[in-house]
């Protein structure tokens, strides 16, 4: 049987979150295990803050496997986001210094942001290329608005990330991915499911949309 008579493995609904936020949650877990109760700038903070880089690159690179192995692909977001957190985790235990993992989401977000930005502008939604995302029955100028309000989303993540990473300390900044990020972007995608419905998205879909968000 030939790749192209295949049948190809449907999306794995609520796999899709693991393979996205399971890093962060490993990272989020392995530093608050190793973490001191003073968070300064000992040395058992940084060394907390590597295990925990060492441990979300290991996971990133699993979360990859697994959504090839089971999902039957990877998006080009998360093949991109997983580069990203190798080289800025990388660039985290090399240094010895947090900055470099705390810019990476400002980093991705920026680079998304901008791209789905420049092509609505142009009249493409470059949201379907990267997500590769099948909204079966989903209009062109439902993907353009689905691409351009995202683009925007990503911008304000950005300058969200950049505020809460000068004001917060490690610790709190880390709890906020997975308590402020997390939750705004799940609001942010069920907020669009009417208007995806509206452009032609079949309701059987309606469950895979709410799974496929965006992410860093």
């Amino acid at each position: 049987m030939s790749e192209a008579t295949l049948p190809k493995k449907k999306p794995a609904g609520w796999l899709n979150l693991l393979v996205d936020y399971g890093p962060i949650l490993v990272f989020f877990l392995v530093y608050k295990r190793y973490s001191p109760a003073d968070h300064g700038e000992a040395i058992e903070e940084v060394m907390a803050v590597i295990r925990g880089t060492v441990a979300f690159m290991v996971a990133a690179v699993i979360a990859l496997v697994v959504s090839k192995w089971k999902i039957g692909k990877v998006s080009p977001m998360l093949w991109l986001s997983t580069a990203l957190i190798v080289f800025f985790g990388g660039l985290t235990i090399v240094f010895q210094d947090r900055f470099y993992i705390q810019i990476k989401p400002t980093v991705i977000y920026l680079f998304f942001g901008l791209t789905l930005i420049a092509g609505w502008l142009r009249g493409v939604s470059l949201l379907r290329y990267l997500l590769e995302a099948a909204f079966e029955g989903l209009s062109d100028r439902g993907w353009l608005m689905l691409s351009r309000n995202w683009g925007f989303f990503f911008l304000f993540l950005a300058a969200l990330n950049e505020g809460l990473r000068f004001y917060l300390e490690f610790g709190d900044w880390l709890s906020a991915k997975l308590w402020v990020f997390l939750p705004l972007s799940f609001v942010f995608t069920f907020a669009h499911v009417p208007m995806l419905l509206r452009n032609g998205m079949g309701e059987q879909a309606e469950g895979e949309a709410v799974t496929q968000t965006p992410h860093e």
